[in-house]
């Protein structure tokens, strides 16, 4: 199973219209094949900060997002709010307990 995980920073002025346009596409976004979980964190101390974490069954998953008619939505709206570039990581589960 992959991780991605994608830590992003935001205009103040766009945090509130970024939460609208993740609750407006979080359903699609979580229902691409392959997508077996989302979530949307925002930090406690500097709300313009924001991770997304979505659990994929494979790499070839999430490139299919990529290359999907909701990333071409999402994506490039949500580039156009940032204060800074994003950073983004691919990582292997080896372990989860819930």
């Amino acid at each position: 199973m992959l991780v991605r995980i994608v830590k992003m920073r935001f205009r103040d002025e766009a945090i509130e219209d970024f939460k609208a346009l993740f609750e407006k596409h979080k359903s699609e976004i979580r229902g691409v094949q392959g997508c077996l979980k989302l979530q949307l964190l925002q930090d406690l101390k500097e709300p313009s900060f924001f991770c997304t974490y979505s659990w994929w069954e494979s790499e070839n998953d999430l490139n299919n997002y990529r290359s999907s008619d909701v990333f071409d939505v999402v994506w490039p709206a949500t580039k156009a709010m940032f204060a800074d570039k994003p950073e983004a990581w691919s990582s292997e589960s080896l372990h989860l307990l819930d």
